[in-house]
């Protein structure tokens, strides 16, 4: 295809921003909310056609684009595997139901936010088609800033305290990255990631402090325990726009390093360092699960849940198995999918009663039973239900980690429990039980924009729960082709030390 597809997708967004940042800026422009919407539609379907265009049976990188950036020392160089499309799908999917689920809830600078919105899809499904170290890192760390601004202006009381916090983490973890990205050209001579991980093996000495430089920053945009406080304070204060987005899409971009840098370039590294990750990844499960049952605000609970589901991540992918990778990164789609009609669910009942507060609910299904049924389905799928997407990518995860390490497994499965206390305890006190609050009355049902983004993520759930095939015979030969790769370096390893 000479189609520049994949450029297209990157800067397709940035256009719309740019035509609504140039027209009129009134607060009750209804065109930029049209653009913005069109716009992302249209890149949603661009990327359809880009996943009905992937050939599946190939493990390399495919739809490649490259061009010389600065004196042929950077290059701007594109491409997609079996990993990378998947998230770029999910990336174009999020991000119109964001657009309309705002259109109703937020009340001021209307363009400025979708100008937001717009331009961190760009740095997202950048950092998804670069391979160059270079461009990975400048669209990792740009889309800081909108986020940083979504938070900062359009977020709850303490936005600016928790706009910073999120910031200052998220930066200090990649200035290490900065500087084992240099170390890397130092060493090798280039940036180009395909280059780096099929035609050059860096020196095992090396591997170590360059793996824990990554590490640093993957570890905090997980998040993973115990660099994780800053999430739940900036979901808490973000918008509902901004929770899905951070929830559904950055979360999983530390997770995609993992899978596109940790283990591929330093796999004697990422083996030894497995324990390490274990560890953190059982402590996550099992401590933010108890601190999530503590929770009143249903924010807050969401927000620790993400980081116990993102341990089963980390945990899957850290068993370099085919059933534990696999069920990671189905555990980062399905995640992002159910984490976002969460927080759209908690937006639903904020915008009517303005108020987050678990303990101001009970009774709703009486009032609005469209909203109750389909909070139930999402509830569910949370926990892992058989059925709901939810299920099959933790089922796989600790299929895989018993096969590397069962006494982790065993931990692991105790998350499952957990989820199920603070999930059914949530619905519980929201959904049913007896209303002591008399907002609850007057509460109004889903509306048609909230009730189509919602069935439409249900529906999803559902269908991949049921039928999550075409998302395996996706990532099946560029797991497979990763795991190959990380188990014949390890062999290669162990001859040259013989």
């Amino acid at each position: 295809m000479n189609f520049p597809i994949l450029s297209t997708l990157i800067f397709l967004p940035l256009l719309g921003s740019v035509f609504i940042f140039l027209s009129n800026k009134q607060e009750s422009n209804k065109g930029a909310k049209y653009v913005a919407l069109f716009t992302s539609c249209a890149n949603f379907l661009l990327s359809i056609f880009l996943w009905y265009s992937f050939d599946p049976t190939i493990a390399n990188f495919q739809f490649v684009e490259e061009k010389n950036w600065i004196s042929g020392f950077i290059k701007f160089k594109l491409g997609i595997d079996g990993i990378s499309i998947l998230f770029i799908v999910l990336t174009t999917f999020i991000i119109p139901i964001c657009i309309i689920s705002c259109i109703n809830s937020i009340k001021k600078r209307m363009n400025e936010f979708l100008i937001s919105i717009l331009i961190l899809e760009t740095f997202m499904i950048g950092v998804f088609c670069s391979l160059d170290l270079v461009i990975f890192y400048l669209f990792f760390e740009a889309g800081l800033i909108p986020m940083f601004l979504i938070i900062g202006i359009w977020g709850g009381p303490k936005r600016v305290y928790s706009a910073f916090k999120f910031f200052l983490y998220t930066l200090l973890g990649s200035v290490l990255m900065l500087v084992a990205i240099i170390t890397i050209y130092w060493s090798t001579g280039t940036t180009d990631i395909v280059e780096i991980i099929n035609e050059i093996k860096i020196p095992s000495e090396l591997q170590y402090v360059l793996w824990l430089a990554f590490f640093s920053s993957f570890a905090v945009k997980m998040p993973m325990w115990p660099v994780h406080t800053w999430l739940p304070d900036a979901h808490v204060e973000a918008p509902t726009a901004g929770s899905v987005i951070l929830a559904a899409i950055l979360l999983k971009m530390a997770g995609y390093g993992f899978l596109r840098f940790s283990i591929p370039m330093f796999p004697i590294a990422s083996e030894y360092f497995t324990p390490l990750v274990f560890v953190l990844s059982i402590v996550a499960i099992i401590y933010t699960s108890l601190v999530a049952l503590m929770q009143d605000d249903m924010k807050k609970l969401i927000a620790y849940s993400s980081v116990a589901h993102m341990g089963y991540v980390t945990l899957g992918i850290f068993t370099f198995t085919k059933y534990g990778v696999e069920g990671g990164m189905f555990q980062m789609i399905s995640h992002g999918l159910i984490s976002a009609a969460l927080f759209l669910c908690v937006g639903v009942l904020y915008d009517r009663t303005h108020s987050r507060m678990i303990s101001d609910y009970g009774g709703v299904v009486d009032y609005i039973p469209k909203f109750s049924f389909i909070f139930i389905i999402f509830t569910l799928g949370a926990l892992g239900l058989p059925g709901t997407s939810g299920f099959i990518g933790e089922f796989l995860v600790l299929v895989g980690t018993f096969q590397k390490n069962y006494l982790a497994a065993i931990l692991a499965g105790l998350g499952v429990i957990l989820c199920a206390a603070y999930m059914l305890w949530l619905a519980k006190r929201v959904i049913f039980g007896k209303i002591i609050n008399s907002k609850i009355e007057t509460l109004k049902d889903l509306n048609f924009s909230e009730m189509l983004i919602l069935v439409l993520l249900g529906l999803t759930v559902l269908v991949f729960g049921f039928y999550p095939g075409p998302l395996f015979e996706t990532m099946g030969v560029s797991v497979d082709n990763l795991i190959n790769n990380y188990q014949l370096s390890l062999k290669e390893n162990i001859v040259t030390n013989n």
